[in-house]
């Protein structure tokens, strides 16, 4: 059986799956639920001083859209939008420190942990944050850079979030790490020009690791009303939005090394396994468990125990970062790859019932013959369209120029 912990930023979680900072973590017993059903950390719903986050929070609104963007009104597809508009926790700021000393030594008992997350409204408000978390017992922070600049800082940086300006993410970082003794998360934007950037600064700063990444701003609407989703923007994420994450995962892994806990985009844990994969050493669920319920973790944790034993994969270690590492550094390199040819199995081929295929081959590869479809090897560039669609899976990729016996071969794979 696969050994499922991992060290992250100096301390040990049992597994790779822990809570993002979310409604499911927005209360004591939410939080005990959570470790109940295995995950490794739990980070807690923001907590601020700002009041207008807590009246946010007061009048939350959802709609969760399917593919063509209508409310889902029942089952939840794989790759739905989480299209929502809340806040920071509700109650007082100082009503948590109770809260955060209940849950860490709950946690304790499980063998997880609850990580801290803040979010301020002036520069002497974080590190105040940060330290009354720190005393609290918990073993790390995540600071949520997702909010306008500081009041002071108004004049400076107006109507922008912390996380689009690396001098402004180094700066609210540096007095968060000063102030405390444990290990600080920055929390990023996807809105931000260059994430790398911004986790660049972050880490200079003295960030012992990035999480990448919150959720952007969209909009959404019901085109049989005209009316606008939940009155209006709102933040807008789902496992849809996952390559796009990657992106960046593999950007700051590759360029920069540094720790990273992915966020957006996990429903299962086939998506857990793509972003260790890519670099990120835990994985943040949360909008999945808005619609399954917290009893969805185990299928997580479950999924990826189970990829891994029939993969043969020994620990999360094993599996970190290897798709970033295999990944070409540059176009160029990508362009000195041998190139690829299209190969038809007329045997599975339904044409001319079909012509998938050739429809979408834009380089004049494939025609129609007189009882088959024609390949042109001379036009295929090896695109791997013709693959992608093909319906019945009479099309193989393989290099120029093969034999007569090694196409056959190629084909019957």
């Amino acid at each position: 059986m696969a050994d499922m912990s991992v060290e992250f930023c100096g301390l040990k979680f049992k597994n790779p799956i822990i809570v993002a900072s979310i409604e499911p973590s927005n209360s004591v017993d939410n939080i005990k639920k959570c470790i109940d059903n295995g995950a490794a950390g739990v980070i807690v719903k923001t907590v601020s001083e700002m009041k207008s986050m807590s009246t946010l929070t007061k009048h939350s609104k959802y709609a969760i859209l399917n593919d063509k963007g209508q409310p889902i009104r029942g089952k939840v597809p794989r790759n739905f939008t989480f299209y929502s508009r809340s806040g920071y926790i509700s109650e007082h700021y100082e009503e948590w420190i109770a809260y955060l000393k209940e849950t860490q030594a709950y946690a304790e008992q499980h063998g997880a942990h609850v990580i801290g997350n803040v979010s301020a409204g002036t520069l002497d408000m974080w590190a105040t944050l940060c330290k009354m978390t720190e005393d609290c017992g918990v073993p790390m922070i995540e600071i949520n850079l997702h909010n306008p600049y500081p009041t002071e800082w108004a004049g400076k940086y107006p109507g922008t979030m912390i996380a689009q300006n690396p001098e402004a993410t180094y700066e609210i970082t540096r007095r968060c790490v000063e102030a405390i003794d444990i290990p600080v998360i920055v929390k990023l934007t996807p809105e931000a020009i260059d994430l790398t950037e911004i986790a660049k600064a972050a880490k200079e700063a003295g960030a012992a690791a990035v999480s990448v990444n919150s959720r952007f701003k969209g909009f959404a609407t019901d085109i049989e009303t005209g009316t606008p989703y939940i009155g209006g923007t709102a933040g807008v994420g789902g496992p849809w939005v996952k390559p796009i994450t990657l992106r960046w995962v593999q950007d700051i892994y590759s360029k920069l090394g540094m720790e990273i806990a992915g966020s957006n985009g996990i429903f299962d844990g086939r998506d857990a396994i793509e972003f260790l994969m890519t670099g990120a050493r835990i994985m943040q669920v949360g909008s999945v468990l808005m619609l399954k319920g917290i009893e969805w973790l185990p299928k997580v944790i479950g999924d990826v125990e189970k990829f891994m034993d029939s993969h043969g994969y020994e620990t999360v270690d094993d599996l970190y970062g290897i798709s970033s590492r295999r990944a070409a550094p540059s176009l160029e390199e990508l362009f000195k790859a041998s190139p690829l040819q299209a190969y038809i199995d007329h045997e599975k081929c339904k044409f001319p019932k079909c012509t998938t295929c050739i429809k979408n081959c834009y380089y004049d590869a494939l025609n129609e013959g007189e009882e088959q479809v024609v390949s042109t090897e001379s036009n295929c560039i090896g695109c791997e369209l013709c693959w992608n669609v093909c319906p019945w899976d009479a099309i193989r990729m393989g290099p120029k120029d093969l034999s007569t016996t090694a196409i056959e071969a190629l084909l019957v794979e």
